[in-house]
């Protein structure tokens, strides 16, 4: 795998974390103050499904490089 294509890959990673985490926390705000009387709970759950969602998707965009390739033909 080239170096380039790694640096995109994470790029992609480090995007796609902070937008879900920042999802993830703004969800959870609000959910805290609209429903559960200003817990901190919802927040920290909303930040952790957030990062939870980014490092599953970097995990397999990163390991797509070493999964087999099958065409539509075998599928």
């Amino acid at each position: 795998m080239s170096e380039k294509e790694l640096g995109k890959k994470w790029d992609r990673c480090l995007a796609d974390g902070t937008i879900k985490a920042g999802a993830g926390l703004g969800l959870g705000i609000v959910f805290s103050v609209m429903f559960f009387k200003r817990r901190t709970w919802p927040i920290s759950f909303g930040l952790g499904t957030g990062l939870g969602m980014a490092y599953s998707n970097c995990q397999t965009d990163l390991r797509s490089h070493y999964l087999p390739h099958r065409s539509i033909k075998e599928q």
